[in-house]
């Protein structure tokens, strides 16, 4: 008879958010229809939390995801278990090596689902990490980020924890400067669905794919909060009704330019006052903008 084991190893592991600080967006690739990108990416301070156990071999894995009790924006967790980032990238770790990993994942959720924040990615990337220490891998980062592509554009990123330039479809990522600025980001009501903002993107590009642009504001590490851009905030606006109404309201409220991240819906503004100014305009926008959250976060904190 084999008795289960009293000392079960665990990891606690952080996933944060990351903000597109400047966001190219090229015309798809004609082969499979996916499009380049450029981004300035950096991690904020919202955090997704898991908890990994291992279990004993021979034992099955099992995955609970719920919201955290601080969770500012929750909504039904009503996808399959088996299509949640997380637990596909520790599936598909296994299959890279051959043998199981059995684990019990406690997935604890605070950044929104359809935000723009790579909440999922940054769970898929935390994964990676934990079962690397827990089970003693010894995987490279590169070896890592062989597996993170497989599963999303943002994936690799988030195996790193400063801001990066990224592109090749979300697999270069050429880690930039150290940056320090304060932000809120706002939540919306509603989420906004990727591949109809792409779908929205591709009806009406931009002239150009200003990659080198993106690259020369990561590599200077200055946030100008006027100079940053995203070329999916107006596809974004074209598909989420109320969007572009609720973005130029924050920055008439903040006074400051507000930019979306990602494929939207969250909206961010800087604060470049410090945390401060942070708190005050988080205060502003709730109290202003029927339905919105509102929470100070930062970069490099």
């Amino acid at each position: 008879m084999r008795f289960p084991s009293l000392h079960r190893p665990s990891e606690t592991v952080e996933a944060r958010a990351k903000v597109n600080l400047a966001l190219a967006v090229g015309a798809p690739r004609p082969t499979d229809g996916y499009h380049p990108i450029a981004s300035w990416m950096a991690r904020i301070d919202l955090a997704d939390e898991l908890v990994i156990t291992r279990l004993d071999d021979g034992d099955l894995s099992r995955y609970a995801i719920i919201w955290h009790p601080e969770a500012a924006r929750p909504s039904p967790i009503d996808w399959s278990v088996t299509k949640d980032l997380a637990v596909r990238a520790h599936l598909l770790l296994q299959e890279h090596l051959g043998h199981e990993l059995p684990v019990q994942l406690r997935l604890s959720k605070r950044i929104p689902v359809g935000g723009g924040l790579a909440g999922g990615s940054a769970d898929a990337a935390a994964m990676l990490i934990g079962l690397n220490r827990l089970f003693d891998l010894q995987l490279s980062t590169d070896a890592l980020a062989s597996i993170a592509t497989r599963l999303g554009s943002d994936v690799a990123y988030c195996l790193h924890d400063g801001p990066a330039f990224v592109d090749d479809f979300g697999a270069g990522v050429a880690l930039t400067p150290p940056v320090r600025a304060d932000l809120v980001v706002v939540f919306p009501e509603f989420p906004c669905p990727t591949g109809a903002v792409y779908s929205a993107f591709d009806a009406a590009p931009p002239a150009t794919f200003r990659e080198a642009e993106v690259r020369a504001m990561a590599e200077r590490a200055a946030i100008d909060p006027a100079a940053l851009f995203n070329d999916l905030a107006d596809p974004a606006c074209a598909v989420a009704a109320g969007l572009h109404t609720l973005r130029q309201r924050i920055a008439e409220v903040a006074s400051v330019p507000a930019h979306v991240s990602g494929s939207g819906s969250t909206v961010f503004v800087v604060c470049p006052e410090g945390r401060g100014q942070a708190d005050w305009v988080a205060d502003e926008l709730e109290e202003s903008i029927e339905g919105v959250v509102a929470l100070p976060a930062a970069i490099g904190a």
